[in-house]
């Protein structure tokens, strides 16, 4: 056995040199990304670019020379947290918004900002400034419009051309929520709930007037009603009135009343509350 290592131990030595080197040189490059390679801190080529030769695969570099920068091949997103923006109106909005993007030329990405977290950071002044501009343009109530989406259209093509230098292409800018700060957001409540409760009282008010005025109106045609009934037939409207008194008087408590007390009522004959029995005289 020791004669055989021997004699093959260099061809054992070149081949497991030979498989170490391969594990050094190859890399695998995946479809959701690219690679660029770089040499001595320069970038010398690209592996599965959008607009490159190659594909996703397995690839091979100088060991100890070469080394891979994988980039992001997806799309990628910009958040911005809320910032206070004073549109044309002089509201003071707090705006939060985002914007997605994809790297189209990792060698200048790398040469320009290093990593994809270092276009964000270069982007995200961008896109506050262009937001800033475009909202300042515009009043709070045309940003609940259509006009919203010409705005946006502006801030895209704007924080498009600043992405360029790094590589970068812009696909789209949304803004999630608009909202009024907190103070004046519970200003406006306050102003809401007054002019609410003043309008309110208002119809309150013009109802008990119109209440007034129906009542004295009834009121006015039921006496003139009683008054031209009582001229036709005045002989008459004295026995109704007459017969109803004694009913309230006299008679038994009608379903859904007040049952009546027992009373003791003495009267004299020739008494004017009961001419009626006397058949009116």
């Amino acid at each position: 056995m020791e004669n055989i290592f021997n004699k093959y131990r260099t061809a054992v030595i070149l081949g497991m040199v030979a498989i170490l080197g391969f594990f050094l040189s190859a890399y695998v490059v995946p479809e959701e990304e690219q690679v660029v390679i770089i040499r001595t801190g320069n970038p010398i080529g690209t592996v599965n670019t959008p607009e490159g030769d190659t594909g996703p695969g397995l690839y091979l570099r100088v060991p100890f020379i070469d080394s891979v920068r994988r980039v992001e091949k997806r799309l990628l997103d910009l958040e911005m947290n809320d910032e206070e923006v004073l549109s044309n109106d002089q509201q003071r909005l707090l705006v939060n918004a985002y914007a997605r993007f994809r790297i189209t030329d990792p060698v200048r990405m790398v040469e320009r900002a290093g990593t994809t977290d270092g276009v964000r950071t270069a982007l995200e002044p961008i896109l506050n400034s262009a937001l800033r501009q475009e909202l300042g343009r515009r009043t709070f109530q045309a940003m609940l419009t259509a006009e919203r989406g010409s705005a946006l259209a502006n801030v895209r093509a704007n924080l498009d051309r600043q992405a360029k230098q790094y590589g970068a292409e812009v696909v789209d800018v949304q803004i999630k929520r608009t909202d009024l700060p907190d103070a004046p957001l519970q200003s406006a409540f306050r102003r809401m709930e007054s002019d609410r409760a003043r309008e309110a009282r208002t119809i309150r008010a013009q109802g008990s007037r119109d209440a007034v005025v129906i009542r004295a109106e009834a009121d006015a045609t039921a006496a003139r009603t009683y008054a031209e009934a009582y001229g036709k037939d005045a002989a008459f409207y004295d026995f109704y009135r007459a017969m109803q008194s004694y009913d309230k008087t006299f008679g038994a408590a009608q379903p859904g009343e007040t049952p009546r007390g027992e009373s003791s009522i003495i009267l004299s004959p020739d008494n004017e509350y009961l001419r009626q029995f006397r058949g009116g005289r």
